[in-house]
Parts: structure tokens; C-alpha cells; sequence
């Protein structure tokens, strides 16, 4: 069973430190290369499916938050206000208020319609200490959100698209969702109090499982305090329980901040506000990526990708001569040298590497490589230039298969 908190700081991908803070771990250089590939991986499987960048900044001013409802209703889990002379900001608990007001700020046509607005930003909550673990509950985060404004009949057409696009997430990253919940409000003050605004999003999350042929469970008592969710639950090592992604249709928010688009009529009509994010946390993602892989990412994560180990010092220059071609062809490689230890160390100390490459005597004077796969399969002996295009490709596919057939 594995523990993200201790493989995690094993593998040198993350830590924490007293005086930076509870919650607030910090990425060391190979964690840094998984969390950047995870980040592109989304950015361009974003770009692929229509949706368009921005920043936004993670301070705003407390009206922001009353305007959109996370002060009345979310405050407790916000950070205090810092006074600025006569103004009070605040590090923002979600990105929905900053892309609410990006949409507001240009006028828009039924033509534009759905507007999908994405970004991996910061966000930040004030957790208590005792809730507080490893990378998967944290105070600083960096989300993964996205927002559609579309038209009422196009919003379950792109919740279903959203759950499409986390499921081939999930594959490529050899995730495996534990069920799809259908979260609810429960009792009391938390939700918005808006009865007939509850019935229209619960329908059509509804009817985007019911049409995905998604089986799932309704709970209470899990919603948004804006509206109901889709969550895909995964669950760790130990069998706990928690959300990784999820799809929201919310009818509060356009109505708060008055958002609108000029429709076929020439009249102003209100949009709805999909929530989506594909991965959650890049934070948590991690966690349980290191979980669910024991440490052995797949090829298109890994922080090392090709590791060379030449046989002797005679096939050093060789085997370094592999490294700069895998450079060039942007893979992540390292050199394994004698130096580091006999060539059976070496092997095991790169048990983790997707590939290893050993050069011995027959492979320098030959320009071959002896191909080692992390799974134990041994190719054999091939040219260098074919391993690296191979590799390659596996990494551009961003699969989890590490040698697929020629």
C-alpha cells in the first residue's frame, strides 16, 4: 500500500518546511516536471477541445465575494480580509467570481455561444490544521477550472462533453474513478435559498448522466452552495474517499453578476455558467497519481524518462552521446555511470525510469542499445535512434502502454 506523504518525499518530488507553513508544501525539481507535464496535458487537451486561456489574479476584493455568495455562504473556509487602506481583499477560495466578471467585461452574441473560458490558477483555503495531509488537503491550491457561458440548450450537451473529456483524462493517466455521485443540497443555511433554481440544474445533471448511460449515486448535503454537481470519486490506497473532478450547472451566478448575451431576437438573455474542471487540483491529482502508480508514472509524466548506463568507462562517451540525442528530441534522459555503482545498482537504483538503456562493448561499436522496460520485458538490442523515436512517440501519445507493437 502506498502513502503519497512518504513516497512522495522518498522520490524527492515534494516537502514541507515549518516556516512556510501548514498546507503549503513546495515542489521539488522532479515533482516540478510531473506537476509542468500534468499542466500541459491539460492545457492542450483544453486547447484540442475549444475552450480559451486566461489569468486571472488570486486577490479580490471582499464586494467580489459578496456579490457572487462565497461571503454569506463560504466565509468560514476564506482567508481574513487584508485591509488596504479603505479597501478589504482577499485571497480567492474559487475562480468562478474572476471568470464571471472576464465574461461581463465584452459584450457577447448567441453566435459566440458556448464561450468556454479555462485556466489552472490559485486558489486558496483556510483548512484547518487538523484536516491537513500531504498534497491532498492543502491551502494553496492550483486548480484546474474551466467555466462554459452557453445557452440553456446547449448546457447538457457540454456538461456530457466535460465528462467525455475527464474520462480520456483518466485514461491516459491510468486513473480509475470509483463511481459518479450526484451531489445535493442538504438542510440548513449553506445553499442558496432558491428552490426553483435547484430543480432546473438537478434535472439536466440528470439527464447528462441518465444520456452518458453513467450509473451513479444521489447524495445530499454535498452540493455547492451555488448549485448541484456531478463528482467523480476516487478512492486511495486505505479506501478513502474523495473528489477529483467534477460538472456544474449553475443559474446563480450569471444571475448575480448580471451576465448576458445578445440572442438571435437582438434582445439580452442570460447564460448559463457550466463549472467543469477535468483533473481538480494539480495538488491532489499528484497525490493520488503517486498512489495509484507506486511511484512509476506513466512515460509521458515521468520525471526521468530514459535512464543510460553504460557497461564500463569505455562506453561512457557513448552513452552520453544517447543522452544528447534524447535531449534534442525533448525526452527527459540521464546518464547512469560507472561512477554511480555497479551496473546491477544502477539498474535497480532506475527501477522507476520507463526505459533503460544499457550500452555495453557489441551496442557502442554497433550504435545499438540493449532496451530494459520497467515491467521486466527486455526488447533487445536496437538501433539508439529507433529506441528514442519510440520513446518518443509513447510520450506523445501520453499513454500508459510503454512499448506498443511497431
Amino acid at each position: 500500500m502506498y502513502d503519497h506523504r512518504r513516497l512522495g518525499r522518498e522520490l524527492d518530488l515534494f516537502d514541507t518546511d515549518p516556516l512556510m507553513g501548514a498546507g503549503l508544501p513546495y515542489w521539488l525539481p522532479d515533482g516540478a516536471v510531473v506537476r509542468h507535464a500534468l499542466e500541459e496535458y491539460v492545457r492542450e487537451a483544453e486547447r484540442a477541445a475549444g475552450y480559451q486561456h486566461v489569468y486571472s489574479p488570486v486577490l479580490g476584493k471582499r464586494e467580489l465575494y459578496e456579490i457572487s455568495g462565497h461571503w454569506s455562504h463560504y466565509s468560514e473556509d476564506m482567508f481574513p480580509p487584508m485591509e488596504l487602506g479603505a479597501e478589504e481583499v482577499v485571497l480567492r477560495p474559487s475562480l468562478c467570481p474572476h471568470h464571471a466578471l472576464i465574461y461581463r467585461s465584452r459584450s457577447h452574441s448567441y453566435r459566440e455561444l458556448p464561450f468556454r473560458m479555462a485556466e489552472l490558477g490559485g486558489m486558496y483555503r483556510a483548512e484547518l490544521s487538523g484536516v491537513l495531509g500531504g498534497l491532498t488537503r492543502v491551502r494553496s491550491i492550483q486548480l484546474n477550472d474551466a467555466h462554459i457561458f452557453c445557452t440553456l440548450e446547449q448546457a447538457v450537451e457540454e456538461a456530457r462533453s466535460a465528462l467525455e473529456l475527464i474520462g480520456r483524462a483518466y485514461a491516459d493517466l491510468g486513473i480509475r474513478a470509483a463511481r459518479h455521485r450526484l451531489s445535493l443540497p442538504g438542510e440548513g443555511g449553506k445553499y442558496v435559498a432558491d428552490p426553483q433554481l435547484w430543480h432546473r440544474a438537478t434535472a439536466l445533471l440528470r439527464e447528462v448522466l441518465d444520456g452518458s448511460g453513467i450509473p451513479y449515486d444521489a447524495e445530499e448535503g454535498e452540493a455547492a452552495f451555488y448549485g448541484p454537481k456531478i463528482d467523480v470519486q476516487i478512492t486511495d490506497p486505505a479506501g478513502r474517499e474523495s473528489t477529483l473532478s467534477t460538472v456544474q450547472i449553475d443559474f446563480h451566478q450569471p444571475e448575480r453578476f448580471d451576465l448576458h448575451y445578445i440572442g438571435a431576437d437582438g434582445a439580452k438573455h442570460r447564460p448559463v455558467m457550466v463549472h467543469r474542471s477535468v483533473i481538480g487540483s494539480v495538488e491532489r491529482a499528484v497525490a493520488h497519481l503517486i498512489e495509484e502508480h507506486g511511484g512509476a508514472f506513466p512515460a509521458w509524466l515521468a520525471p526521468v524518462q530514459l535512464a543510460v548506463l553504460p557497461v564500463g568507462q569505455a562506453q561512457e562517451e557513448r552513452a552520453q552521446d544517447v543522452v544528447r540525442q534524447a535531449v534534442a528530441r525533448g525526452l527527459r534522459a540521464e546518464l547512469h555511470g560507472p561512477g554511480d555503482g555497479t551496473l546491477g545498482a544502477r539498474i535497480r537504483a532506475a527501477r522507476l525510469v520507463p526505459y533503460q538503456a544499457v550500452v555495453g562493448e557489441r551496442e557502442a561499436d554497433g550504435g545499438l542499445v540493449a532496451v530494459r522496460l520497467r515491467d521486466g520485458r527486455r526488447p533487445g538490442a536496437v538501433p539508439a535512434g529507433e529506441l528514442l523515436d519510440r520513446i518518443a512517440a509513447r510520450a506523445g501519445d501520453r499513454g500508459v502502454e510503454l512499448w506498443a507493437a511497431a
